[in-house]
Order: C-alpha cells, then sequence, then structure tokens
C-alpha cells in the first residue's frame, strides 16, 4: 500500500504482484511457507516482479488467500524496484 502525503488528493494506492505456482523464471522471487502471514499456498510459488497491478481500494479486490510477511514482502518491493530500473 502507498501514499504520499505531498500528494494528498491522489489517495492511496494499492499495488499487487503476481505470484505463480505455474511459472519459473531466473527473475523470479521463490516463496517459502514461512513467507506468508496466513496459510501458505500449498505449492511452491514464484513471484513474478515483471506483472504488476494497481487499485484505488482494498474494495477492489475481489479474493483474498493469504499474505506476505513484511520482511518479503520488502525483498518483492526491492526486487520489482530493481526489475522496474534496469
Amino acid at each position: 500500500m502507498l501514499e504520499d502525503p505531498q500528494l494528498s488528493t491522489h489517495g492511496t494506492q494499492l499495488i499487487t504482484i503476481l505470484l505463480s505456482s505455474k511459472t519459473y523464471h531466473e527473475d523470479s522471487l521463490t516463496l517459502r511457507d514461512d513467507d506468508y502471514e496466513g496459510e501458505p499456498l500449498g505449492e511452491r510459488s514464484h513471484a513474478l516482479p515483471w506483472s504488476l497491478g494497481t487499485r484505488n481500494s482494498a474494495a477492489d479486490v475481489e479474493h483474498y488467500l493469504t499474505a506476505l510477511v513484511d520482511d518479503r514482502t520488502k525483498d518483492v518491493a526491492g526486487q520489482v524496484t530493481d526489475y522496474i530500473s534496469s
């Protein structure tokens, strides 16, 4: 979730990333069971930093399964930043 106090009229923006159990790529980040706050997805999954989506409200999220722990979220965010800036 991102927001910037200097852009107060913009509001909060949610940025999502695709998780896949079917795709592996050398730039993907492998996720393990202890990377999840809730229940793990049950299969080895990968975060794909080139597949982003944005939402303007949590109400726009149609289906919620689980979330990543904060440290792993930071790892994914860093990888997304590296991918975009390369």
